[in-house]
């Protein structure tokens, strides 16, 4: 996929935790947080770039806090797949209303609210400049929203991943709790494994090693962070095969 109008990449994949939508609150959605995140998509997808969006569900369910609960494995995560539909739901609702054409397509059924998971739909509904946003993760329990987006990312073409997170990229530690932890500007994805780098888990960092995905880790709380990587700026940690 070539990048046109000026712009780095023609589509990408965004990867956006459901925490990212809380405001910083770790739970529920922020209706300012929302609107800033829409006001970054649609600045972008103003440009005509294809943008596919996998979203989280933290902050409503955690499914690997349900064991604390007495939930098994399975059903908690089938428990978390739902979280994600429902955020899925409310960005495409605030998508909508910012004037962006947005869908959503499920891995695990749920008809009538959102079209289940069909690729060769997701690539006619991209190519018509329609954001579509993937929810209930890879449909499967035991594969984390990571693995979802570097899969969904993988099949439909994407010129790179994003991550949006907490921090502006990857570092060597915890920034929060080491301010002296170095930050990395780019680096590989073997060294990522190596350094058991907390960016996203083992799974989803080899299938974007295997089919040589380039993914950016980035701050989407800066404003106009998503612009800037779009255009090709050097925000966040770039991490690809050879660094």
């Amino acid at each position: 996929m070539g990048a046109e109008g000026g712009v780095s990449h023609g589509r990408v994949l965004l990867k956006l935790s459901g925490e990212a939508l809380s405001g910083g609150g770790g739970n529920g959605i922020d209706r300012t947080t929302m609107e800033e995140i829409c006001a970054q998509i649609a600045s972008v997808t103003s440009l005509n770039v294809q943008l596919a969006i996998v979203i989280g569900g933290g902050n409503f369910f955690r499914g690997v806090n349900a064991s604390t609960m007495g939930v098994d494995k399975v059903t908690a995560d089938y428990v978390g797949m739902l979280a994600t539909v429902m955020n899925a739901l409310v960005l495409q609702s605030a998508l909508q209303a910012a004037g962006v054409a947005a869908k959503v397509q499920s891995a695990i059924p749920v008809t009538p609210i959102a079209e289940s998971y069909k690729r060769d739909q997701a690539l006619k509904d991209l190519e018509n400049r329609c954001v579509v946003i993937f929810a209930a993760g890879t449909g499967n329990p035991f594969f984390t929203t990571d693995t979802a987006a570097s899969l969904r990312a993988i099949e439909v073409g994407a010129d790179m991943m994003l991550k949006a997170t907490k921090v502006d990229g990857v570092y060597s530690e915890d920034p929060v709790t080491n301010p002296d932890a170095t930050k990395y500007e780019q680096i590989s994805y073997d060294e990522v494994l190596e350094k058991r780098l907390a960016v996203m888990d083992a799974t989803a960092v080899a299938l974007c090693r295997e089919h040589n995905m380039p993914l950016r880790v980035f701050a989407i709380s800066q404003p106009g962070s998503l612009m800037r990587i779009i255009k090709g700026e050097n925000e966040g940690t770039l991490i690809l095969n050879e660094a």
